[in-house]
């Protein structure tokens, strides 16, 4: 009875380093969007002076899930003038990097003027920082740093106020 000839391939120890090194290339970026992925409320704002804000002075929601970010925040000017911030993107990241396209932003900087409304669609990258658990990057599209270490997340306007968020579970 005629058989099939089955030829094997070894795979020499350079290709099995360089799939190695793709598939912990992959993992880790996966592992970087877990970190950050959930559903987030704002819990207190702290200003530049020491004053606190919890809602419903300073509210605020966000939503991080399958690379599209959701996110509002509302506060109020050092006038007393309420203000919001709206936006929605798509983002990638990975232990380097942090990419960004602006899908729509509406931005009510509590002038007095009609909301400022983006579709630009631009894309930005800024560099990711990890120490330990602390992974931090300043998106592209807000004038904030963003630092997150586990179910807790901060965004720094230096010099104004830092937001305290928590991941909703």
């Amino acid at each position: 009875m005629g058989g099939i000839a089955m030829k094997s391939r070894a795979c020499g120890p350079g290709r099995a380093i360089g799939l190695l090194a793709l598939l912990l290339l992959m993992f880790c970026g996966i592992a970087q969007a877990q970190e950050i992925e959930g559903t987030w409320k704002l819990v207190m704002r702290k200003l530049q002076d020491g004053t606190t804000q919890t809602p419903p002075i300073a509210q605020g929601a966000a939503t991080w899930h399958n690379g599209l970010r959701t996110l509002i925040v509302y506060g109020h000017t050092p006038e007393g003038k309420p203000w919001c911030l709206s936006l929605i993107s798509s983002y990638k990241i990975s232990g380097t990097e942090w990419t960004e396209t602006l899908l729509l932003s509406v931005n009510d900087d509590g002038s007095g003027k009609a909301p400022a409304f983006n579709q630009t669609t631009e894309t930005k990258t800024t560099p990711v920082t990890r120490d330990g658990p602390r992974i931090a990057f300043k998106p592209g599209f807000e004038p904030v740093s963003y630092a997150f270490e586990g179910d807790k997340w901060s965004a720094t306007l230096q010099g104004v106020f830092v937001d305290y968020w928590e991941r909703v579970r």
